[in-house]
């Protein structure tokens, strides 16, 4: 019985990971970052979420719970500085041929949010390691010395 309850309890384990698939190649990852970004910029975040969650290796709930709060606030922003219009990239870095991050922004006609997509190299594939979307993109700013 204590066999059966462990092969349950893992095989519930493996059902609330959400990644089941892996990105093929650099290209495939700002391909990703773009259809996302501009899914958010239509306020699309379920579409959104539907193209993220098969690379990224985190709980369903974890997703639908971040999902949930982003809804409420791109309708509050919208509400309060306007509409979203255009979007940049801001910025793609990396580290060696293992990590890669990519910023935009999408400008409001009063505000701008800021999109922040971290890929990791694992030894199949590519994969979603993080995903933050903010309002403070004051970090963006070059400065020159």
């Amino acid at each position: 019985m204590k066999h059966l309850l462990l092969i349950l309890t893992c095989f519930i384990s493996f059902q609330t990971i959400s990644q089941t698939k892996l990105l093929k190649d650099v290209s495939s990852t700002k391909q990703m970052s773009v259809e996302v970004t501009t899914l958010f910029k239509q306020n699309k975040i379920n579409e959104a979420f539907q193209i993220l969650t098969p690379y990224w290796p985190i709980p369903q709930n974890e997703i639908e719970t971040l999902k949930e709060k982003i809804i409420k606030y791109t309708n509050i922003i919208s509400n309060r500085f306007g509409a979203p219009f255009n979007y940049l990239k801001v910025k793609d870095e990396t580290i060696s041929d293992i990590a890669k991050r990519e910023t935009y922004l999408i400008q409001y006609e009063n505000t701008a949010v800021r999109l922040i997509f971290t890929y990791y190299k694992s030894k199949n594939g590519w994969i979603v390691n993080a995903f933050k979307w903010d309002d403070n993109f004051t970090e963006e700013f070059v400065t020159t010395k």
